[in-house]
């Protein structure tokens, strides 16, 4: 009995992991998944601990409750399979990938598989209950414990369940290789060693199968799991705490760049003035060429662009806000472009904006849109190392369900892996001419639009920004 109550206690560990994950990540589903996981194994080794009370229960009892909690085990597969679900359907990445393989687990994690594995899983309970997969206990002692407990007797079906649970590991492999995707590195470390400790808890469960184990291998093996689980879930959380410290510290950079941008708009205004005055005198010059009016249309549509823009930081800076209407978001990028078309030319740099959505529109304020791609793109010309033979930047678009995601590649020197997340601070430059204003200006122009920018993969050939937003203002979190 009380080995019994030990492999019982042994079961609240990852019980109480899971309650204080869910306690951190609320509203998201890949915590509910893993939380429902992790309660299914507490239930698994309440399985375990009843053929520990051969002093207290009877033979017929003690098989009821052991088929009864037969289901934290059985149900797991079709828990594993909705936490796949989860992570394919929350990667944009996953889903555009080219490759076959990829292809079909896209197609395989769906709900009605899903739907049909909680079907299957109910048949192979409910096959538990009948002589054909348990047909009874016995009582059997080990040499290394000493102590009498019960030991089921399996029918002649108990190998469906065996392989049912194989296909717990297949899942959980799959599981490990959808992690190399994932954005979040944090979520990415703490799924692939969730990955990895799961499988060896469930090959220590198998060992159970073996009445010399004496069937409390699965309790050492939750030992295991639920200590190294713990490991890396505060590992996590500490990263996770020093992420939002350096939140706190770019918010307060932030903080101070709004006020020096207020005393910097002032005489950005009154010298975008200056040129607009002296454009509108140029227009009215006859003998101007025709090269030179397309240069003056430039001109002045850059001073509106300009003007546009400071109005928009003094509207923020007073109201916190921006005004955000239905834009095209295919005439901003290509309004973009032929802003920097002079740059490009002589920086030789060819660009290749490629659109297969009419129309692509989105709830944006048009100015600040149009700086974002303008510093994307300019950051890219600046990244091109000048013995280069291939400069390119290329920009191309897709709709998952309700997100536009917008892709810019280009052939630059690459950012190292560990700046990844420190270039959108502000005032950080790897750029000799560069202040470090402008990607943390994308960075917080998109997510006061629901949206966010990543570097999706950097090296010395190139470099892959990934930027998404919500199509019609609201994005679906989950």
């Amino acid at each position: 009995m009380i080995i019994g109550l030990l492999i019982c206690t042994i079961g609240l560990m990852p019980l109480v992991l899971a309650l204080s994950m869910k306690n951190i990540y609320k509203e998201s589903k890949l915590s509910t998944g893993l939380c429902i996981y992790m309660f299914l194994i507490a239930i698994w080794q309440a399985d375990v601990g009843i053929l520990y009370f051969a002093d207290l229960l009877s033979k017929d009892a003690a098989l009821v409750l052991f088929k009864l909690f037969r289901v934290g085990p059985t149900f797991s597969v079709p828990i594993v399979f909705y936490i796949a679900c989860i992570i394919i359907k929350n990667e944009p990445r996953l889903l555009k990938e080219n490759n076959w393989v990829w292809k079909v687990l896209i197609k395989i994690f769906d709900k009605k598989i899903f739907c049909f594995l909680i079907v299957w899983s109910g048949i192979v309970y409910f096959l538990n209950w009948t002589p054909l997969g348990i047909e009874n206990l016995s009582t059997s002692r080990t040499t290394f414990l000493h102590i009498d407990h019960y030991f089921p007797i399996y029918g002649s079906l108990s190998w469906i369940y065996f392989l049912h649970m194989l296909g717990f590991v297949l899942l959980m492999l799959i599981v490990f290789l959808t992690t190399r995707k994932m954005i979040n590195s944090n979520m990415r470390n703490f799924l692939r060693a969730f990955c990895i400790y799961s499988i060896f808890l469930i090959v220590s469960g198998f060992l159970n199968f073996f009445p010399e184990m004496g069937v409390i291998s699965s309790s050492i093996g939750v030992i295991i799991f639920s200590t190294l689980i713990v490991h890396e879930f505060i590992k996590m959380n500490t990263y996770m705490k020093s992420n939002y410290y350096q939140l706190m510290e770019r918010q307060k950079k932030l903080d101070y760049t709004g006020n020096l941008a207020g005393s910097l708009i002032h005489e950005v205004k009154n010298t975008n003035q200056i040129i607009k005055g002296f454009s509108n005198l140029l227009d009215k010059n006859e003998m101007m060429s025709e090269k030179g009016k397309s240069a003056l249309e430039m001109i002045q549509k850059s001073s509106e662009h300009l003007e546009g823009l400071a109005n928009n930081y003094t509207e923020y800076l007073k109201y916190s806000s921006v005004s955000i209407k239905k834009e095209n978001i295919e005439m901003i990028i290509n309004q973009s472009i032929d802003f920097l078309s002079q740059i490009l030319n002589e920086h030789s740099v060819k660009i290749q904006f490629i659109n297969n959505y009419q129309p692509l529109d989105a709830y944006v304020n048009k100015t600040n849109f149009e700086q974002v791609f303008i510093n994307l793109i300019k950051n890219s010309i600046e990244a091109m190392p000048e013995d280069r033979r291939d400069k390119k930047i290329q920009i191309t678009t897709e709709i998952i369900e309700e997100s536009i995601v917008i892709h810019l590649k280009d052939t630059g020197k690459g950012i190292p892996s560990g700046n990844w997340e420190s270039i959108f601070d502000p005032f950080i430059s790897y750029n000799e001419r560069g202040m470090g204003l402008g990607l943390p200006f994308v960075k917080k122009t998109l997510i006061e639009h629901l949206g966010n920018i990543y570097v999706v993969e950097s090296s010395s050939e190139g470099t892959h920004f990934q930027i998404e937003m919500p199509k019609n203002g609201i994005l679906n979190i989950t």
